[in-house]
């Protein structure tokens, strides 16, 4: 019971800071998707006053990745979150495992037995 109220708060917790990092992450990915497109574009361009343009394009996508770091503080919280949940399932999963006393297992085979 003490076990099912720790999950349930420290899973509260971590999902409350993942939605309050929703925003953030996207404006994170918003961030890197332009970082990836610009340093494509700088490796790929012959041009000196575009290698320019898209290496200073880079350096401001890379300040704003940088800015963004806080919003990995929401990955960590999702996975928290999801490694609350299965945990959560899986304890369903042990309780079903036969057990080592002899009198559950004598209950069973004498089920057994009457069928």
């Amino acid at each position: 019971m003490m076990k099912k109220a720790g999950l349930i708060i420290i899973g509260g917790i971590a999902a409350i800071i993942a939605l309050t990092n929703v925003g953030p992450l996207i404006s994170l990915i918003i961030c890197l998707a332009i970082l990836y497109y610009s340093f494509k574009q700088l490796l790929k361009t012959d041009n000196t006053g575009a290698k320019i343009t898209w290496a200073i394009i880079v350096l401001v996508a890379l300040m704003a990745s940088v800015s963004h770091v806080p919003a990995i503080l929401g990955l960590v919280a999702a996975y928290i979150v999801y490694l609350v949940y299965k945990k959560w399932n899986g304890d369903k999963k042990t309780r079903n495992e036969e057990s080592s006393d002899p009198f559950a297992n004598f209950e069973k085979q004498w089920a057994n037995l009457k069928k």
